[in-house]
């Protein structure tokens, strides 16, 4: 039985490598446990194994983002019954649009533990072991990074799965999600010691783990961490200053133009700029969704977008005057743009509250042959999606600083000057909240997590959330009304602060559903 189950999981992680981009995966034949794991090639591929799903539809192409997708800066794009009700905390957990999150992640961890099982043993290079065994030890803490906020907490954690238990077939939840954050820390503090820098990689092998992607994810544990414990606020300023004083020289993009400068932080020649930390790498034919369902139902009868996500005028509101951000990230009715190569001005017939996502429409400016899968009907593009990227750094240290009732101006301030706003003296947390809101608008930072560990989210969501509504849907100087575009919602934040667990996963795991669900 073990022997099969090894067998299925090696002709599902194992790719090419060595030729062209680690995330191009071929899958091979003929293998087998017995035969694997012999050579240099064996441990490279399985590591690549290990990024195989990001561009999946279900994570980071939009999966994720519909659980972002309940806070206030969001408005479901379309009529959909399924994400209404994740909106709504409504959810089963079995929604098409969010059933494979929990599993998926947890192939990534089963896929890191086979690699953490068998690479220590082979006779290979010794930095290629290295580095292979720090990828899978960020990966498995990767992957619990992304789940243990959202499914556990303080009355169970989430299913904690090692070498030493991986050939189980049921589980227990922890007693807390503090567990799983030990764990994290531990994979994490392992992967520092075995990968190297971003800077040390060839171009066909960016976007692998790095030592710097570690390090911000240590500081995000530790964030997450502090909610429970709050002398883990010290170990957010450490983690997050040794992203901040990296060798590798990490800097936010800033000219002195702040019209331009935070754009192109979006902007697919900067995929891998100074401010990169960790990304999903996407290409045309094989990338992130995520541009596409953001982008125009429909793309104006010119390219096929998706339209699944709106901004709510909350969102548009929250930007002070003159925060060069706010063109930046979003788009209303009259903007000019450049769409396919050609100059035009925006209007909607579809947004429900007549603004845009701008954040990743780089690559839809150009020429459809240059950035855009030639597929319109999955409208993938070689825009990298940002995981987590440096202004978050700055931004963890700043909240951590204030909540030890120590000074955050430095970090807030070198992001507010890159939007071209005036520097905060004495910088509370209230000022926090709205920096990470207005630079973090629309990415996997998660406006919605972030409502829920302030404890904002029961009086964030018993508001309305509201849109304009033109008087001519495509005339880009129509003029509006403010309307009501979703009711008011029931939070609760006894069991809304966390998401159910699929039900599929409960009765093949054994494992109970979170209170509440």
């Amino acid at each position: 039985m073990k022997n099969i189950k090894y067998l299925w999981i090696a002709l599902f992680f194992i790719g090419s490598a060595c030729n062209g981009d680690f995330t191009d995966l071929t899958p091979l034949g003929g293998i087998t446990t017995g035969n694997y794991w012999q050579t240099e090639e064996d441990a490279i591929n399985a590591a690549n194994g290990l990024y195989q799903h990001w561009d999946s539809d279900h994570l980071f192409g939009r999966g994720i983002m519909y659980l972002i997708a309940a806070s206030d800066d969001f408005h479901q794009g379309r009529i959909d019954a399924a994400a209404s009700a994740i909106r709504n905390f409504q959810a089963t957990g079995q929604e098409g649009r969010i059933a494979q999150i929990y599993p998926l992640f947890y192939t990534v961890i089963q896929r890191a533990n086979t690699i953490l099982r068998y690479v220590p043993a082979m006779d290979i290079n010794p930095e290629i072991k290295n580095r292979v065994l720090g990828e899978a030890y960020f990966a498995r803490a990767h992957a619990y990074i992304w789940l243990a906020p959202r499914f556990g907490d303080h009355r169970a954690g989430i299913p904690i799965v090692t070498v030493e238990n991986m050939d189980d077939v049921r589980f227990t939840r922890p007693p807390h999600v503090l567990d799983n954050y030990r764990l994290i820390e531990q994979d994490l503090l392992k992967a520092v010691e075995m990968l190297p820098y971003f800077t040390s990689y060839a171009a066909n092998e960016l976007g692998r783990a790095h030592k710097d992607a570690a390090y911000a994810y240590l500081a995000k544990n530790a964030m997450y961490w502090a909610a429970h414990e709050n002398n883990k606020w010290a170990d957010v300023v450490t983690y997050a200053d040794m992203v901040i004083n990296s060798p590798t020289d990490r800097k936010l993009i800033n000219t002195g133009n702040p019209s331009e400068d935070f754009a192109s932080v979006f902007y697919v020649n900067n995929n891998f700029s100074s401010e990169y930390v960790y990304s999903t790498v996407s290409s045309k034919e094989r990338g992130q969704i995520l541009p596409g369902v953001m982008l125009e139902n429909t793309g104006w009868g010119l390219y096929n977008g998706w339209g699944t996500f709106s901004p709510t005028l909350e969102l548009y509101n929250a930007f002070e005057p003159g925060d060069a951000r706010k063109k930046a990230t979003l788009l209303e009715f009259g903007d000019e743009f450049s769409f396919l190569g050609n100059e035009r001005r925006y209007y909607s017939g579809n947004s429900w509250t007549g603004i845009q996502f701008n954040k990743y429409m780089h690559p839809y400016s150009f020429p459809q042959d240059v950035h855009l899968n030639p597929n319109g009907d999955y409208p993938t593009t070689d825009l990298n999606t940002p995981l987590i990227r440096f202004a978050e750094v700055l931004l963890m240290k700043a909240e951590a600083l204030i909540m030890q009732g120590q000074n955050g101006d430095e970090p807030i301030n070198l992001v507010r000057a890159r939007a071209g706003l005036s520097p905060k003296a004495g910088a509370t947390l209230a000022d926090l909240k709205q920096e990470r809101r207005v630079e973090l608008a629309g990415e996997y930072a998660d406006r919605h997590l972030d409502l829920v560990r302030w404890k904002d989210a029961q009086a964030a969501y018993s508001r309305p959330a509201t849109g304009r509504n033109h008087s001519n849907k495509t005339n880009p100087d129509s003029g509006f009304d403010v309307y009501e575009t979703w009711p008011a919602r029931d939070f609760n934040p006894a069991v809304h602060h966390v998401w159910p667990i699929p039900p599929n996963t409960l009765s093949v795991s054994g494992i109970a559903q979170n209170q509440g669900w």
